[in-house]
């Protein structure tokens, strides 16, 4: 949930509700595949509910995604294509964003692209910083006081935090509200 904290504490409401209207619900059951390894993909996707396995080839699970994690937005960023699969442990839902239409938004309106990308790279810093972290990198240095530690959000932040989780609930509410999204 804390990764939707990030996307969402940087955009407005005007940017939430476009997305709700832009994207399109999509239930998923367990082993339904929303991303493959080496394959472009159409879609960036938001966890609404559920749990998402991230595998990689020839390595195995590496992750667990849950609500408010975001699938995609790597390579979305850098057209590259994705680096693991993304599959649905279990029942759950997503919200499917089209990446030709997102884009077409993000080349038009420039307010909303600056806040998406700066929310993108809060939201993958903090990936690397827990993937460096869980790597035991540096871990014979000694903690200092102004490190975030993984289960902290920055302080820049916090202001945030409690706009961003409304924001989820307001967007959970409006596609629950809409059968046809």
């Amino acid at each position: 949930m804390r990764k939707v904290l990030y996307i969402l504490g940087q955009l407005d409401d005007m940017d939430v509700e476009w997305m709700a209207r832009q994207g399109r619900r999509r239930a998923v059951n367990a082993g339904d595949v929303l991303v493959r390894q080496n394959e472009q993909s159409d879609h960036l996707f938001i966890v609404l509910d559920g749990r998402m396995d991230v595998v990689v080839r020839n390595v195995g699970n590496v992750a667990a995604l849950g609500a408010g994690e975001i699938i995609g937005e790597l390579s979305f960023v850098d057209s590259a294509p994705p680096s693991a699969s993304v599959t649905a442990a279990g029942p759950g839902s997503v919200l499917m964003l089209e990446k030709k239409v997102l884009a077409a938004k993000l080349a038009s309106d420039v307010g909303f692209a600056m806040r998406f990308y700066r929310a993108i790279a809060l939201f993958l810093a903090d990936r690397l910083r827990g993937t460096v972290q869980r790597m035991g990198y540096s871990a014979d240095q000694p903690l200092q006081e102004d490190t975030v530690q993984g289960d902290e959000l920055d302080e820049g932040l916090l202001d945030t935090v409690s706009l961003a989780g409304d924001r989820f609930d307001r967007l959970l509410k409006r596609l629950a509200d809409c059968p046809t999204c």
